[in-house]
């Protein structure tokens, strides 16, 4: 497949237009800002991120990095697959990054973000055990996430258009590329994934000369970074995990329903099932009352942490991703103890409160995080007041940021931000009740 077409930039289509103004009818007079944040993110990632080759695969730039993150390109695709069920111009686009993501996961599945070409640009002399398609890498931080998203993807596109052919050979290679980190990363001691970065800010590099924190076996599979690109504290990541459980299921779905391949379904189940045996053993811990909730991440080896993240998946992102119900017990406790000052990344000032990260300054909570816990409660009017603080505190921009100062919004990271665009965006959708099969 040619990975070297040139790139043309994609026009409005007019089911976005339309869309838009649906959305502008919806949110009246009102919440008319809510509207004016919408329509103003929902067409800038098609205007200033989107790029189609000539081989009909989409490239997504994350926004002010001139790279593809593979989590990032999905978020930012994701609310547009509830006009790809009738406009086939916006399913082409999302399938065209179905099929950018599969290549690029074939070139090398341990990495996070990719260039559009064979620039050698981004991270060039991070110490890591693979050179064969160097030129293509942005960065190397293994994630977990970064081979769920773009299955999860792949199956959202059938889910929401009965679309299969994006189900060929690339896919199937990336499947079994993705099977195969997942299952050697199950005993991450004996990988040859290493990642060393010359950088004093240790949250961009692995201990260990580049292995890690010391792990045990867990049944789970073991992540190098966060969702943030921050540096796991141990080595099983839980969300991501869960993440991965969710995928799983698609994986068999997939090869038992429409693709007939009884080794990758069996394969896909026992390691599904391996994952969520060790996730109900290893990754639970007791919050100050005593209740058991999630951990962030574990090491098989007794040490876990209480926090959650503002990127996604993150603990509260659990119901989102569809690994249990938003009434599940143990998730509303969870969720309870990581929306307080329990969790270290809780911050509450005189514009919001919500969720941080280590990624961002000390007070700074993020867009992606409040509209993630706005998608994962059934409370109408919690939505309603969350959507209500991000347009308030998007510093007179229409548009979302990576983090904000909670006692001073003007103050925040990353001005051109795609997936917190899209969040803010799938939040208004969700309190309109416009949802994306799953």
């Amino acid at each position: 497949m040619n990975l070297k077409g040139d790139a043309v930039k994609a026009n409005i289509p007019k089911s976005v237009e339309k869309f838009m103004n649906d959305i502008t009818i919806l949110c009246g007079e009102e919440h008319k800002e809510w509207a004016l944040n919408f329509n103003h993110s929902f067409s800038n990632t098609l205007e200033t991120t989107l790029r189609v080759h000539d081989d009909r695969t989409t490239f997504l730039l994350t926004g002010d990095i001139p790279a593809m993150w593979l989590r990032d390109s999905t978020a930012q695709m994701r609310p547009y697959l509830v006009l790809a069920r009738e406009d086939e111009e916006i399913r082409d686009l999302i399938v065209g990054l179905v099929k950018k993501q599969m290549i690029y996961i074939n070139l090398d599945p341990y990495a996070n973000a990719f260039n559009e070409s064979e620039n050698f640009a981004g991270h060039q002399t991070d110490h890591t055990n693979f050179n064969e398609h160097k030129g293509w890498i942005w960065e190397r931080k293994y994630e977990i996430d970064s081979l769920c998203y773009p299955i999860q993807l792949a199956y959202l596109v059938y889910k929401n258009t009965g679309y299969t052919k994006h189900f060929d050979e690339e896919f199937i290679k990336a499947v079994k590329n993705t099977l195969n980190v997942f299952k050697t990363e199950q005993n991450h001691e004996t990988s040859p994934y290493h990642f060393v970065r010359d950088t004093e800010r240790h949250e961009d590099t692995l201990i260990r000369d580049g292995k890690g924190a010391k792990t045990a076996y867990t049944g789970m599979t073991w992540s190098g970074f966060r969702p943030s690109d921050d540096a796991c504290e141990y080595g099983y990541l839980v969300p991501s995990n869960m993440f991965a459980v969710v995928i799983l299921d698609y994986i068999k779905e997939i090869f038992t329903e429409l693709l007939s391949n009884e080794e990758i379904a069996n394969e896909a189940k026992m390691l599904r099932d391996e994952i969520q045996e060790g996730l109900e053993k290893f990754a639970k811990t007791k919050n100050q009352q005593g209740e058991e909730i999630w951990a962030y991440d574990v090491d098989g080896l007794g040490k876990k942490t209480l926090m959650d993240d503002s990127n996604v998946p993150n603990l509260i992102a659990a119901p989102y991703l569809g690994f249990c119900q938003a009434e599940d017990e143990v998730y509303l406790k969870t969720r309870q103890t990581l929306l307080s000052k329990e969790n270290p990344y809780y911050y509450e000032g005189k514009y919001a409160r919500g969720i941080g990260s280590s990624h961002t300054p000390e007070n700074y909570v993020w867009p992606i995080a409040l509209a993630m816990e706005g998608m994962t409660t059934n409370d109408k009017s919690e939505k309603e007041r969350i959507l209500n603080h991000l347009v308030e505190t998007d510093a007179g921009t229409h548009l979302m940021h990576e983090g904000f100062d909670v006692n001073n919004p003007q103050n925040y990271t990353r001005e051109w931000f795609s997936w917190a665009n899209m969040m803010f965006c799938e939040l208004v959708m969700d309190y309109f009740d416009i949802q994306i099969e799953k």
